[in-house]
């Protein structure tokens, strides 16, 4: 590995946690406890049995994600009465129209939903937590279901409006090709060591970090700075929207001062604000690029498509052997309150969770841990680069902190204002202290405080 330089004086604050868990200050109440963010009725009668008749289910989903159709082929095999309809949208579509998708006659069975706070208060998601009885849901470790808990006062407690298909975790993917030309070969352990790699690429006319940005994905970046600068039981605080949490503090503005200051070294593609997500997997796969902030969902893309190539690390702190803190959530999936098939809905949910050919598609298929009860152990990896993704949550749940994305803290904070301040941030529009207070308004128009 090539020399180091120190830059950062900054003291990295880290909570353990128990394994894929996050910092919350308020505690996971009972399901069925009066805690409902709706007035639906947790009692209402419900079937763990799966009709034998023909049935089609509505799903909506977000683009560039095939594993809702592998895993939709496979049920159908296993159960040919059910077949799917799925349509897909960008992310950033997807969370914007969501509300309004639900609340229509016509809504799905099943929709992609990372942001649950508001439809949930707003009657438009189904209470799980009949489901969570009748499957025995309680098999599953609790940290995996705390993000989709949603009360009248809290989000991580109270009733269940979610599963997620996969659970996952993010980091850096990096190009060993390249990084063998550079001279280097490991991971970076620091802060100042990942900078350095990147000063070696720029100066040998490598692209450091290949990342998209026409709908924000610098965000990955950014939070990844963030989580090792803030105590994480801030940045949960915030993203479950506890009262007087803020962003708009000397963490977040120095995380975002790192992010323009790597536009201005050029460590960012000159496009970045107009790459959308599909074309930069294709640059960084093809050869592009000596890192990319990402997560375990591209890990059998990336081996297909690049073998021996590429490696994954988690974010890594201000100092060596820090706790590593990164950003993971389930990838979350809700029945809208209106879906015509709930049962068979929640059936679905339950059996990706228990079938072992659904969870092996997880893995396999995502890079992610596929959840479900503690007794079932995790799939093997088809490759090497899924092992080292795999391996990473683990550390994270054993050694670590996860914490939610912070663009999931309310329904429109990511399209409607971390996207367009870090397209401003990079291209010198704004200032570090501007975009977080812009962002924190924007966060408290939202949320009412």
């Amino acid at each position: 590995m090539n020399t180091r330089t120190g830059r950062r004086l900054v003291t990295q604050a880290v909570v353990g946690a128990s394994a894929l868990s996050l910092v919350l200050l308020a505690g996971c109440s009972a399901p069925g406890a009066d805690s409902s963010a709706s007035g639906q009725d947790p009692d209402r009668e419900i079937s763990t049995e799966l009709t034998s008749e023909d049935v089609e289910l509505d799903f909506y989903i977000e683009t560039g994600f095939p594993i809702a159709q592998e895993l939709a082929d496979e049920f159908t095999k296993q159960h040919p009465n059910i077949t799917f309809n799925i349509r897909s949208d960008q992310f950033a579509v997807l969370t914007e129209n969501a509300s309004r998708v639900m609340a229509g006659d016509d809504a799905p069975d099943l929709i992609r939903l990372p942001q649950l706070v508001d439809p949930a208060r707003d009657g438009l998601l189904l209470n799980l937590d009949p489901y969570f009885d009748a499957y025995g849901w309680d098999a599953f470790p609790e940290s995996q279901l705390q993000q989709m808990r949603i009360s009248d006062d809290a989000r991580g407690a109270g009733s269940l409006y979610g599963m997620g298909i996969g659970y996952s975790v993010t980091g850096v993917y990096w190009n060993k090709a390249i990084g063998a030309q550079l001279g280097i070969t490991e991971a970076p352990t620091t802060i100042d060591e990942l900078e350095a790699d990147m000063a070696t690429a720029a100066a040998a006319g490598q692209q450091p970090i290949m990342q998209f940005n026409d709908i924000g994905g610098i965000a990955f970046p950014f939070q990844a700075l963030y989580n090792q600068l803030a105590n994480p039981t801030d940045i949960a605080d915030w993203t479950f929207q506890q009262p007087g949490a803020t962003i708009d503090n000397p963490e977040a503005t120095e995380a975002m001062a790192t992010i323009q200051e790597w536009a201005g070294a050029g460590y960012f593609p000159a496009d970045a604000n107009s790459l959308d997500y599909t074309t930069m997997m294709g640059r960084f796969s093809g050869g592009e690029g000596l890192f990319i902030f990402n997560g375990d969902w591209e890990s059998a893309n990336l081996a297909e498509s690049m073998g021996e190539d590429v490696g994954f690390f988690l974010m890594p702190g201000t100092e060596a052997g820090a706790a590593p803190v990164a950003m993971g959530a389930p990838n979350s999936y809700t029945i809208p309150a209106k879906a015509e098939h709930p049962d068979e809905a929640a059936y679905f949910l339950n059996w990706l969770h228990t079938d072992e050919t659904a969870r092996s598609i997880i893995v396999n298929s995502s890079g992610a841990n596929p959840g479900g009860p503690s007794d079932l152990e995790i799939p093997e990896a088809a490759n090497p680069l899924t092992q080292e993704t795999l391996a990473a949550g683990a550390t994270v749940g054993s050694d670590g902190t996860l914490v939610d994305f912070v663009a999931n803290a309310t329904a429109g904070i990511y399209a409607g204002s971390i996207r367009p301040e870090l397209q401003s941030l990079i291209d010198d529009r704004t200032t570090p202290e501007d975009a977080v207070a812009a962002i924190q308004a924007a966060y408290e128009d939202e949320v009412g405080s």
